[in-house]
């Protein structure tokens, strides 16, 4: 590898982790919920700086920091242990940097501009595309929980329990402490297989009707405006409060003030004084009405971070972080009012109870009372719902029979590589499977559907991140119905195999309403490279599919090829090896300090690869592992902005030819570019269309895009790429980030390194942040019962 002391790519070669002095903590993606695209309804921000739940901001409840009124009283009580917590206050934020300590999910921020576009926003603003999207989510959720209540078999590892929620509490206490077998408060039986298909969902209602179910009425906008005046909480927010909690949502707010925490934007603390001057003395940390909404909202903060549910024991930890004086009751209290599900999950195979010699343990009898060791997670609904629906889709598609004909094996023979003729053979005679390997093994999935389309099956390839060839379509265009094939009368896709590339980005809502629509019959394979950062959702479907095994793997054996792919590849078994790099495809350019690192990238920008390469500057883009701090996505924005397309910013902070990032819906990060701005909103050009973001919703779903984060890169590859690492990003770092954000270069990589031995100890020993998901349990148990006879 080189390295580039004057930003130059004909410097001579050096090892590839440069002494660098390590500067202040880093403001970085310390977690999936610290840099994804997460923004909510109303387009509001979801993350927030480390101790500073009550900063002051556009969407604080009560005004600036340090200012009188309820907003500005402390946390109801300190924070714990840092990063004990998946759901816990001190894990939910985006960890600061300097001063600045700014916390905005990825994408979720405005621009760094402050100047407005020329229009005044309407009185009453139409809904986004993000809006519209979340509606058909709800519909899709509304949709599954109804073919959920009319199945007849019960939940193979979880049901929802009802009953006096005493006796549930100390079910779980027993179960957990190994006091009683699971089987005493449980049931235990695993899911019938399936005897015949399902009935197909009904179709997917229009996006003009999504969009009008979910406009509130102008009479209850001012109705939680008053509200909220009474609470001192910012008008700004009866808009979305409104879209929120529905018609009904100033009554809601009234009778408890909590459920403001329904709002992505607002924070428990911000609840609480919202709640003291609604309530008064009786807003106090045990309110049954707080804790109640605080499990909940625990949860969806557990779900940012890509959990679909929480161990017991964990979730009462963030409760008592939270001030929650009896934990324990507060979870009691909301599984009893069956606001949260509760489930079990087998951990392994039953263990014999106590018995007086070794060969008891083997008769029937003892057989009978061993207990089944279990681990009680609590969710929400939601994710519950789809998590089932999604392990039921999969193993109907699994269960699928298939002759693999002669014109299948010709197909196979014929086909470019030998890992390809694997992958075909393995579709022809299955009907779901999984498919992993780097970047040149994407063209296997590839040939497949080639020869797929040769054999007269009708065929879609659904990507996360749009381009990569006129045949493809997004996973979230193929949803809507924009992009693909359609729909039949049965609201399922009009189609025989379906190949989704980018697996690993499939959240667990999105994998169900895709695996649901797949009709029977139909070929699924999900293909990606195992080793990237996950979805921006709750789950880990890829992964854990994978590690079910109830389905055939196909691992490709095609190499990605030159100095590059030998350097991811390396990354992604935990070794940062050097490597031969006579064509500068890899360049290493150490740096002392933030300011340097921003400098070296601009010119490696504008002047080292084009000149060097003949890569034009707009092909070349720069990530970073954060948003804030000297050296995050603002600073280096600004100042490629400035080198590349100077301007005022007078379209909300934009001019015309700007790189920006468009985020319609969480998780989906586009590249864009700035068109014009008239009183309809921004105009940008993506991928050879126009389209128009609202005047109200630029701040949140439109950012600068020369720089941008790993999660927001994942699934796009540019010609030349430099890596941006300050100083200050250090504790960010982890392999799957450097093995995403090293992989997105075709021909070259450029690393601007500034953080020391911290690169090869992520790289070595830091690995992916672990998830609490249910889907391999489900997918397991339903494999298990289907193998059963009868």
């Amino acid at each position: 590898m080189s390295t580039d002391p004057q930003a130059d790519t004909a410097a001579a070669e050096n090892p590839a982790t440069p002494e660098a002095e390590p500067s202040a903590a880093a403001e970085a993606e310390a977690d999936p919920a610290a840099d994804t695209d997460r923004t909510g309804p109303d387009g509001s921000v979801t993350a927030e700086p480390a101790g500073a739940e009550d900063e002051a901001g556009p969407a604080a409840v009560h005004g600036e920091a340090g200012e009188g009124g309820p907003g500005a009283e402390p946390p109801v009580s300190g924070r714990g242990g840092e990063g004990e917590s998946p759901a816990g206050p001190e894990t939910e934020t985006e960890t600061g940097s300097g001063a600045e300590g700014e916390a905005d999910a990825d994408a979720g921020a405005g621009p760094e501009g402050t100047a407005e576009p020329a229009a005044e926003a309407p009185a009453t603003p139409a809904l986004s595309e993000a809006q519209a999207e979340l509606a058909a989510q709800r519909i899709e959720r509304e949709r599954i929980a109804r073919r959920k209540a009319e199945r007849e078999a019960p939940v193979a590892a979880g049901a929802k329990l009802s009953g006096k929620a005493a006796d549930l509490l100390a079910a779980v206490r027993a179960v957990e402490g190994g006091a009683k077998p699971s089987s005493v408060y449980f049931d235990d039986a695993p899911a019938a297989p399936r005897k015949a298909p399902v009935a197909p969902p009904a179709p997917r209602p229009a996006a003009p009707a999504a969009v009008a179910a979910s406009v509130p009425s102008a009479d209850t906008v001012e109705g939680v405006r008053a509200v909220l005046a009474r609470g001192g909480a910012p008008e700004a927010l009866a808009g979305p409060a409104a879209a929120a909690l529905g018609e009904d949502a100033a009554g809601q707010l009234t009778e408890n003030p909590w459920r403001l925490l329904s709002l992505p934007a607002v924070r428990p603390t911000q609840a609480d004084g919202f709640a003291r001057a609604l309530l008064g003395a009786e807003a106090g940390p045990g309110d049954e009405r707080r804790t109640t909404v605080l499990v909940g909202w625990l949860l969806a903060q557990a779900g940012l971070k890509g959990h679909t549910a929480l161990e017991a024991p964990v979730l009462e930890k963030a409760l008592a972080q939270y001030g929650v004086p009896d934990p324990a009751e507060a979870l009691e209290l909301a599984i009893a009012e069956g606001s949260v599900l509760v489930f079990h999950e087998p951990l392994g195979p039953p263990v014999a109870g106590p018995s007086e010699n070794a060969a008891d343990a083997a008769d029937a009898e003892d057989a009978e009372d061993a207990e089944q060791p279990v681990r009680v997670l609590v969710g929400l609904e939601g994710a519950a719902m789809a998590e089932e629906s999604l392990a039921d889709g999969l193993a109907r598609l699994a269960a699928g029979t298939f002759d693999a004909s002669e014109d299948w094996e010709r197909a196979a023979g014929s086909a470019p590589s030998p890992s390809a003729s694997e992958l075909i053979r393995a579709v022809a005679g299955h009907g779901l499977v999984t498919h992993t390997g780097g970047e040149a093994a994407r063209a296997e999935p590839v040939a497949l559907a080639a020869a797929a389309r040769e054999l007269g099956l009708r065929v879609c390839l659904a990507a996360h991140a749009p381009g990569g060839g006129p045949d493809r379509v997004t996973v979230a265009g193929l949803l809507s119905g924009a992009e693909g094939p359609g729909r039949d009368t049965d609201g399922q896709f009009a189609l025989d195999l379906l190949v989704v590339l980018d697996a690993p980005q499939l959240d667990v809502e999105t994998a169900a309403a895709l695996v649901e629509s797949v009709p029977d019959g139909a070929r699924l394979v999900l293909s990606g490279d195992p080793g990237v950062l996950g979805s921006a959702g709750a789950g880990r479907v890829f992964a854990d599919v994978l590690a079910a095994r109830t389905c055939p793997q196909l691992v490709s054996r095609t190499p990605d090829p030159g100095p590059l792919g030998e350097l991811v590849s390396g990354v992604g078994i935990g070794e940062l090896n050097q490597v031969d790099a006579p064509g500068k495809e890899v360049v290493i350019v150490p740096v002392k300090d933030a300011g340097e690192a921003v400098h070296r990238a601009v010119q490696l920008v504008a002047e080292s690869v084009p000149r060097a390469f003949g890569i034009p500057a707009d092909s070349v883009q720069v990530i970073t592992p954060g948003h804030g701090g000297s050296a995050g996505t603002r600073a280096l924005n600004a100042a490629l902005k400035e080198r590349l397309n100077p301007g005022p910013g007078r379209f909300g902070g934009f001019d015309p030819g700007d790189r920006v990032v468009h985020v319609p819906s969480a998780g989906r990060a586009l590249p864009a570019r700035v068109v014009s701005a008239d009183a309809e909103g921004l105009h940008l050009e993506r991928a050879g269309a126009r389209i128009v973001v609202a005047k109200e919703l630029v701040e949140s779903q439109v950012r600068h895009g020369w720089a941008v984060t790993a999660h927001q890169a994942v699934g796009t590859r540019w010609p030349a790429v430099v890596v941006v690492l300050p100083g200050d990003a250090a504790q960010a770092l982890s392999r799957d980030w450097v093995y995403t954000a090293f992989g997105r270069g075709e021909r070259h990589l450029s690393v601007v390194h500034g953080v020391d031995q911290a690169l090869p100890h992520a790289v070595a020993e830091v690995p992916a942040k672990p998830r609490t998901t249910r889907l391999t349990g489900l997918l397991t148990a339903l494999a298990t019962a289907g193998a059963q006879p009868g």
